[in-house]
């Protein structure tokens, strides 16, 4: 049976990809975007292009939700909440703005799901700083990248919240009320701790969407910048792979409801900043230079995501590795070429 979808954000990276998964599906989707960031514009009208009336655009902010937007939840089946202020660096900049995007417009979608008679499920996309720098796990310098020290599955659910930086306190706030959401008023829930999320439809910035920056900037023959000596590692997951973990807790609901996932790549799928470079610079056949910086405020040396809990309980695990992904990247990049001149 057909789902009637929402999706907040549904004109960024993951929510285009999300809603053209589901579209494909045959389900009918309704994307809800403020169009402010660069690039959600393009997104919006490839998605218009590819699927016509299929889909169905409300431009709205969920810091002040519109009438259009809570008659669509009282229509909706899943939700997926995306919408967000996404940077670190942004969110130190102007943590008031931060706040009412991550923390506000979360409780007003949150709100708007309590009070509607669907009860939609929802999903949402939290963060894997809410670990903060997790400063009492050993870091060991392996030469090009680092590692931790005792966590060789990376790190799990079970780690201590420790909200660091604005943009760590603000997503950090949405996903326990994500969660005490499912506690308290038994909606169906489910926050997802993601990882480094990259793929085709990325308008990646310096600083956010790394792994799609360093692909622009590589496409486009410019320098990168590296804050910090390049060894910080992540695990990276292909935003195909999360929408198949989404589709797998929205299947397993009755499971899942009211838990916290973190969802990412897992040991397996890992990436250093230089061993990035290094993958691009043989995907383009050029050196791709680069300088360092200081490093940023609250950045890790390490995070790796602990996906057990994932696997066990709703069957998921990635399938796209980082040589895979980084190829399909570039090749999206390459056919979009025009849409990142403004970065030359």
């Amino acid at each position: 049976m057909a789902l009637n979808v929402l999706i907040t954000g549904g004109a960024g990276f993951i929510g285009s990809n999300t809603a053209a998964h589901y579209l494909r599906r045959g389900d009918r989707v309704t994307i809800y975007d403020n169009f402010k960031r660069y690039g959600t514009e393009s997104n919006g009208a490839w998605l218009e292009q590819e699927f016509g009336d299929k889909l169905t655009v409300i431009r709205g902010d969920i810091r002040e939700l519109s009438s259009e937007f809570t008659k669509a939840v009282e229509k909706a089946d899943v939700l997926f909440h995306l919408a967000a202020q996404v940077a670190v660096t942004t969110s130190v900049t102007d943590p008031v703005e931060d706040f009412a995007i991550n923390a506000q417009g979360t409780f007003n979608v949150l709100e708007a799901v309590r009070t509607s008679s669907s009860k939609p499920i929802l999903l949402y996309a939290s963060t894997n700083k809410v670990y903060g720098k997790m400063a009492d796990v050993g870091v060991v310098d392996r030469g090009t990248r680092y590692e931790y020290d005792g966590l060789p599955e990376g790190a799990g659910e079970d780690r201590p919240l420790d909200f660091y930086s604005p943009y760590g306190c603000s997503k950090g706030a949405g996903d326990q009320y994500v969660v005490d959401y499912a506690r308290i008023y038994g909606l169906r829930t489910v926050a997802f701790r993601q990882s480094c999320i990259y793929g085709p439809r990325q308008f990646g910035l310096e600083d956010q969407g790394w792994v799609a920056w360093f692909a622009i900037r590589a496409l486009l023959g410019k320098k990168v910048t590296i804050y910090g000596d390049g060894k910080q590692v992540r695990d990276v997951l292909h935003v195909e792979d999360l929408i198949a973990a989404y589709d797998a807790a929205i299947n397993n609901i009755d499971r899942t409801a009211g838990r916290a996932y973190n969802i990412g790549g897992g040991p397996s799928f890992t990436l250093s900043l230089l061993a990035t470079i290094d993958l691009l610079e043989e995907r383009f056949g050029r050196r791709l230079e680069y300088t360092f910086a200081d490093w940023r405020p609250g950045d890790q040396r390490v995070f790796v995501a602990d996906i057990r809990r994932a696997r066990d309980e709703f069957g998921w695990a990635p399938s796209i590795s980082p040589e895979m992904g980084v190829a399909k990247l570039v090749s999206w990049l390459a056919d979009n070429r025009p849409l990142f001149e403004r970065f030359a």
